[in-house]
């Protein structure tokens, strides 16, 4: 196994086929994660919007590559056969149809920096100190990422697991796997490891929340500050009504600390209750009233 690792970090003839083969399965693939619905909200949902996946893949063409020139060359072209068709696969699929291409524009300036990108990291393979420090940028963008999705496995628990091992691997192993020298290796893994304990202690000391107002006082909802509101499970955060002078009107605030589902309560002054299905994601939710006969259960 730790072979058959080591022989992609460099040991794989990577012809202009091979190349273009792959480039077409990643973004079919990606394609794939990006339409299924299950998946939106799950590890394999990172390739469609973060960097991490798509980093590993440009290291693998730069170490496998022959020359400099190759190695931009090459970059260059799997990101510009697989990012278009991302989006192109997409299409039937996205209620935005064309216009869905208007995201691939900061894709495609990233793609024209693969190119002195790949020419820069190709130096890697030169085995020196400095290799790491080309090395550095992209563990940084892994960071980031491992960062945003531990912040979001501790919100939607078990969920994200994988993707925050990947980031948390790539950190402390790409110098192990990318170079031969055994000082580099120790201080980068040294690095990566220390990177990793901030960020987690990080996201520890400061727990995601999603803050959102989940409805307004309308004919539908009517409600004010005389109301008493709460959530069946206070895991899942905690829920208020306040005025927004701007608007001149009552909100319903909510600031979920979990993904699940839960019941909200709204009880008004005379007593009577009205209680919703409420359905928590890391960036969403829906709400559901309850008839009066889910209500009296």
């Amino acid at each position: 196994m730790i072979k058959t690792v080591k022989k992609l970090f460099g040991g794989v003839n990577l012809t202009w086929s091979k190349l273009i083969v792959s480039a077409i399965v990643a973004g079919v693939l990606t394609a794939v994660a990006a339409i299924i619905p299950a998946l939106r909200y799950t590890s394999f949902h990172a390739i469609t919007v973060t960097f991490e996946v798509w980093i590993l893949f440009g290291i693998l063409i730069i170490l496998n590559s022959k020359s400099n020139l190759d190695a931009a060359c090459k970059c260059f072209a799997f990101f510009l056969i697989s990012q278009p068709l991302v989006y192109l696969i997409q299409v039937p699929f996205s209620q935005l149809g064309w216009q869905l291409f208007g995201y691939y524009r900061t894709w495609f300036i990233w793609t024209l920096l693969c190119f002195p990108m790949g020419f820069i990291g190709y130096y890697m393979k030169k085995d020196k100190w400095w290799g790491y420090l080309i090395l550095l940028p992209m563990i940084a963008l892994t960071a980031s990422s491992y960062c945003t999705y531990f912040s979001d496995f501790q919100f939607n628990m078990p969920k994200y697991v994988l993707i925050t091992l990947f980031c948390a691997c790539a950190i402390t192993l790409y110098p192990v796997l990318i170079f031969q020298n055994k000082t580099i290796r120790i201080a980068g893994v040294t690095i990566g490891t220390a990177i990793v304990i901030a960020l987690t202690a990080l996201c520890l000391l400061n727990p995601p929340v999603y803050s959102t107002e989940i409805m307004g006082n309308n004919e539908e909802h009517s409600f004010d500050d005389t109301w008493t509101v709460s959530l069946a499970d206070e895991k899942y955060g905690d829920v208020s009504i306040y005025y927004d002078e701007a608007m001149e009107d009552y909100f319903l605030h909510a600031d979920f600390k979990r993904a699940g589902d839960t019941v909200l309560t709204m009880i008004s002054p005379t007593g009577e209750k009205t209680e919703y299905d409420l359905h928590i994601e890391r960036d969403t939710y829906e709400v559901t009233k309850r008839t009066p006969q889910e209500t009296a259960k």
